[in-house]
């Protein structure tokens, strides 16, 4: 169960192979062309693509805020599944999936989002319902920029 009920998903259909938009999403480099909170983000630590162990650094912004993180990639398996958890290892925070599927002749995708802890700050400064919206909002909003991405309509 999700700390604090902070957890979500939404789903879209993307007419293009469940193999190119894995690449692109598991592209963390790409990220801040999906996501809203996302500006930019790089392998690190000798990492260079998705592969299960792998870090890289997430620079993200929510108006006059900027906060960076490290995730870790938890699942890399082309064209079915792509997951990263945000903290430090073994204090893990926040866990983001892509799952991928065949379906209509391209993929269905789904993200979710489901937080691991939720630390005292975090709910002075964000409220978790409040939290929740916005992710859930975020994750609309990346799912369609992929599908748009992927589809060429971008």
């Amino acid at each position: 169960m999700a700390a604090e009920g902070i957890e979500g998903q939404a789903t879209i259909q993307i007419q293009a192979p469940a193999e190119k938009v894995y690449a692109m999403l598991s592209d963390v480099t790409r990220m801040g062309e999906w996501s809203p909170e996302c500006a930019k983000a790089e392998w690190i630590e000798g990492a260079a693509g998705p592969v299960s162990g792998a870090r890289f650094k997430g620079s993200n912004k929510k108006g006059i805020l900027r906060w960076s993180t490290k995730p870790t990639v938890k699942v890399a398996d082309p064209g079915r599944e792509f997951t990263f958890e945000v903290g430090r290892p073994g204090k893990e925070d926040t866990r983001w999936t892509y799952r991928l599927a065949p379906k209509d002749g391209g993929t269905e995708l789904t993200e979710s989002f489901e937080a691991l802890r939720y630390g005292l700050f975090f709910k002075v400064v964000q409220p978790p319902k409040r939290r929740t919206r916005e992710l859930q909002h975020g994750i609309e909003t990346t799912l369609e920029r992929i599908k748009q991405a992927a589809e060429g309509s971008a």
